[in-house]
């Protein structure tokens, strides 16, 4: 506006005619009173934008835990979902990479960003159809989730992944088979003979990868205990499986904590991968029927007692601002240093020590304090590469923003109804804000492993 304004004034200099003057000192005004209203309506606009950002504000803290998590959860899926059922996700998907990233396949990012979302939401997904809000928004991300799993192995579909491209397939070909395992019967069940063989036969073509001595053995093994329970007993690898199974053992230091290999890190990867692909590789086999040398009962049990001990640590780990220390690598996958305590609530498995209420009302106020006003988001709805925000600089080597839809996984409790306690129990204040407030709070100690096993023969 300023500008032609100036370009206005430049033109009377040079004009010299009376009645042309004349005509233009009109013009003038007419431009100085348009002038005036436009920064009135530039003030009135800022004041509009503050005033819907505080209602956006008021209008959060509002609304219930549950439709918080529900309306992060379908933020997250929906332009993933949407595209990808469409055929448009490799098109329409703001991708972003590490600034160091290596030489692999760069369409490993597609694989990378479905399987991992679905992973996290699949529990959410399983739940019966109603007619509300919730349930509208569930079953379209439910009809849009199984037609993205077909386009996903259709060689026809612009959406077909990338299998056998990259050893990088084998982590999250094993979200895509987790996903499977933890929504069964809405998510593996109603898909076509020929998508079911087709998954079946993609997985079995990953055997020719071989896993780095670290938490991708357990990729695997959760990739063969699904073809255990889907495809039968003949159809899968029993070695991979009990390979993973001892390593994890040996690599158990103790105290809820597991090694990522035989040296130990102080890193979340006993969050991101090793107690819930560990727990949830053991059930697939025991629901498979499967009888070998290993226990997997029994050596279920003993799994969760020392996710359970690690949870009570997460726990602590909470401030009463809703932080969490940040060490480690990955740590751009934000709330999946989590997950433990999302998994025991959705299985109904918490210890003792922690209670619903307080459980839920720490992972939200991590949520608010990560997600709320932050540019966790680009531009076409997709996540940043960032731990609060976008953050670039806190990539590893292997980083896409299709990595950080390990968020995701803290979404799992989303899977019990909502008239469950999870969601109903009163609001309860976690250790920290105790412990810092002059309140009685536990004390906490070492658990040591108290179920012994041996091979059955």
């Amino acid at each position: 506006m300023f500008t032609v304004v100036r370009g206005f004034l430049f033109i009377f200099a040079k004009t010299n005619d009376k009645e042309m003057r004349m005509k233009k000192t009109m013009v003038l005004r007419w431009m100085f009173l348009l002038l005036m209203a436009g920064m009135a309506g530039n003030g009135a606009c800022k004041s509009s934008i503050a005033s819907n950002a505080k209602a956006k504000k008021k209008m959060i803290a509002m609304e219930s835990d549950r439709s918080a998590w529900c309306r992060l959860a379908y933020g997250m899926a929906q332009p993933v979902l949407e595209n990808m059922a469409r055929g448009t996700l490799q098109k329409s998907m703001q991708t972003e990479f590490s600034p160091s990233f290596d030489n692999r396949n760069r369409k490993v990012v597609y694989m990378e960003t479905f399987g991992r979302l679905m992973a996290g939401i699949a529990p959410w997904l399983a739940l019966p159809d109603d007619d509300s809000e919730e349930g509208t928004q569930r079953r379209q991300l439910r009809t849009w989730a199984l037609q993205s799993y077909k386009n996903g192995v259709d060689p026809e579909s612009p959406d077909y992944l990338c299998w056998g491209a990259s050893g990088q397939n084998l982590v999250d070909a094993a979200y895509i088979a987790e996903s499977f395992l933890r929504a069964y019967d809405a998510l593996w069940v109603p898909l076509d003979e020929t998508t079911k063989q087709r998954y079946i036969h993609e997985f079995q073509q990953l055997r020719k990868i071989d896993p780095p001595y670290t938490n991708w053995f357990l990729f695997s093994a959760i990739i063969e205990s699904f073809i255990a329970k889907a495809a039968g007993l003949s159809a899968y690898d029993e070695f991979r499986v009990n390979t993973a199974c001892r390593k994890v053992e040996e690599w158990y230091v103790g105290d809820g904590w597991y090694a990522d290999g035989p040296h130990f890190a102080f890193d979340y990867y006993s969050s991101y991968v090793f107690h819930a692909m560990y727990l949830e590789t053991l059930r697939a086999m025991v629901d498979a029927g499967a009888n070998t040398r290993i226990d997997y009962a029994k050596y279920e049990q003993r799994a969760l007692k020392r996710a359970q001990k690690y949870a009570v640590i997460l726990e602590r780990l909470i401030s009463p601002e809703g932080t969490f220390p940040v060490f480690g690598r990955s740590i751009p996958y934000r709330l999946a240093a989590l997950q433990p305590l999302a998994l025991l609530a959705w299985h109904e498995q918490l210890p003792q020590e922690l209670k619903n209420g307080q459980v839920r009302a720490a992972l939200t106020k991590v949520m608010h304090r990560m997600f709320d006003g932050q540019q966790n988001f680009n531009e076409g709805g997709f996540l940043t590469i960032g731990f609060c925000g976008s953050q670039p600089e806190v990539a590893d080597w292997y980083t896409n923003n299709g990595s950080l839809y390990m968020t995701s996984l803290c979404f799992m409790p989303l899977g019990l109804p909502a008239s469950h306690l999870f969601w109903t129990d009163q609001p309860q204040p976690w250790t920290q804000i105790k412990a810092w407030n002059g309140k009685p709070f536990p004390k906490d100690h070492r658990w040591d492993d108290d179920i012994q096993t041996k091979d059955k023969w």
